[in-house]
């Protein structure tokens, strides 16, 4: 390993280390929890020795709070009647007062007429308006002497009537009652409260009574209540460090667990990066197998299987314009029964279709043709020549007669070939930069298709 990648991967190990978050420590949580609950459980203990201590000193505690209640359930009840009371008194209160101000009111409204007035009785004013009229008749006056006199007349006439209406009210101020007749009703809610506040008073002297009883019964038990309440204290810090505890461990785990969640995102981000750069390269390796596919020249089965074909027919028979097929000499070998000799190189592929072997039989053939040209013989075959010919979209030759024909027409195709070839060459740069562009998957996936149904077209043919 180079040491620079040695040097980066160590310094990404320190910073993973440096953001790690440990798992908590659940056993040491569990420890610790279970020492608190110990320790409380000792204080409870101890509480409870306090409690029996309290509860040994206690007896006739139902009594005692029986009873109590019982009082405070009398002395309820008698408060509930004295507030009634006062409740009525202060309404008797109300009245007397509302009274009491009604008639100051009546008897300064009389003070204050009686001033506006300035007359207390009706003779005085017909005495006045008789001497105004006198000294009007009697003496000369001025205009605007006149004038006030017969103003004075006239207002000495409009107070008139009132006057009787002053007497008739200063009457009434004078026989109102200011509430002096509701002063017994007074004194019966007095009486009837003293009746209830003694009787309270007793009720509070049997309460007070009985708490003494108590405090005397319990004796000198602060030390144990101030204790118990020490260790209740003590108890309730205990479970407070107990609930922290387990909110901390909690947190913990939630970081933790946040942690994991962190790096499950950091392997899955770099496991995606890793399956695209696996991606690429195989897409890169399959476009180099294209690329490779395009120097091995598409038709070299079929061409070659027409150049077969092509040889085959020419061991039969004589091509156009009466030539004979060059006959082999034949070697004369001194062989073995039961041995046989390997053809020559040359001669291996027309063996693949028909070597027929020469014998005493083959010999008088070949004298026959020498002789001159024969009628078209028949051709034998078997299952393979059928099959090939059937590859090439040809019928095979059932006469020597059929051969020429047959001959040009796999010329013809080979030709096809041919150009097809040239025309491939010329194609076959173009296709390696497009595959390098990544343009001939699509249609590498449509040539592979297309071969796919010429086989499945093939299969009915060759059953």
């Amino acid at each position: 390993m180079p040491r620079l990648e040695r040097k980066q991967q160590q310094q990404q190990q320190e910073e993973e280390d440096k953001t790690k978050v440990a798992q908590p420590d659940r056993e040491a949580f569990e420890a610790k929890v279970n020492a608190i609950a110990d320790a409380i459980e000792k204080l409870q203990k101890k509480q409870k020795s306090f409690q029996d201590k309290i509860a040994e000193r206690s007896g006739g505690k139902e009594e005692f709070y029986a009873k109590k209640t019982e009082l405070r359930a009398q002395l309820d009840e008698l408060s509930g009647k004295m507030n009634e009371l006062q409740a009525k008194k202060d309404e008797i209160n109300a009245v007397v007062g509302n009274k009491r101000e009604e008639g100051k009111a009546m008897k300064d409204e009389v003070k204050n007429m009686k001033r506006s007035l300035g007359y207390t009785d009706e003779k005085e004013i017909d005495n006045r308006i008789a001497a105004i009229e006198w000294k009007m008749s009697t003496t000369v006056l001025l205009l605007k002497e006149e004038k006030e006199c017969i103003k004075e007349i006239s207002t000495l006439r409009r107070n008139r009537p009132k006057v009787a209406q002053v007497k008739h009210m200063e009457a009434q101020a004078a026989s109102f009652d200011p509430g002096m007749s509701m002063k017994d009703q007074l004194n019966a809610v007095f009486e009837e409260m003293s009746k209830y506040r003694e009787a309270k008073k007793k009720v509070q002297e049997k309460m007070t009574e009985l708490m003494e009883g108590r405090k005397e019964q319990l004796g000198d038990m602060g030390d144990v209540f101030e204790a118990k309440d020490a260790v209740s204290k003590e108890i309730q810090a205990k479970i407070q460090e107990r609930n922290e505890a387990r909110d901390e461990f909690r947190q913990e785990e939630r970081n933790f667990n946040w942690y994991l969640s962190e790096q499950r995102k950091v392997r899955q981000e770099k496991i995606a990066q890793e399956r695209q750069a696996g991606q690429a390269e195989y897409d890169l390796r399959t476009k180099q197998r294209q690329i490779e596919k395009l120097d091995e020249q598409p038709f070299v089965s079929e061409m070659t299987l027409i150049e077969q074909s092509i040889a085959f027919c020419k061991t039969l028979v004589t091509i156009r314009g009466g030539k004979k097929e060059e006959e082999k000499k034949d070697i004369a070998h001194s062989n073995k029964d039961g041995e046989e000799v390997l053809l020559r190189k040359e001669d291996r592929e027309e063996e693949f279709f028909f070597a027929p072997t020469k014998g005493k039989k083959a010999k008088a053939a070949a004298k026959k043709e020498e002789a001159g040209p024969e009628k078209a013989k028949p051709i034998k075959h078997n299952a393979e020549t059928f099959i090939l010919f059937d590859k090439l979209k040809l019928d095979a030759p059932i006469t020597t007669a059929d051969v020429p024909a047959l001959v040009e027409k796999l010329e013809a195709q080979y030709e096809e070939y041919k150009l097809k070839v040239a025309e491939w060459e010329e194609k076959r740069e173009d296709l390696k930069k497009a595959i390098m562009e990544g343009m001939a998957v699509e249609e590498e996936k449509q040539a592979e298709k297309e071969a796919e149904e010429a086989k499945e077209e093939e299969k009915p043919a060759e059953e």
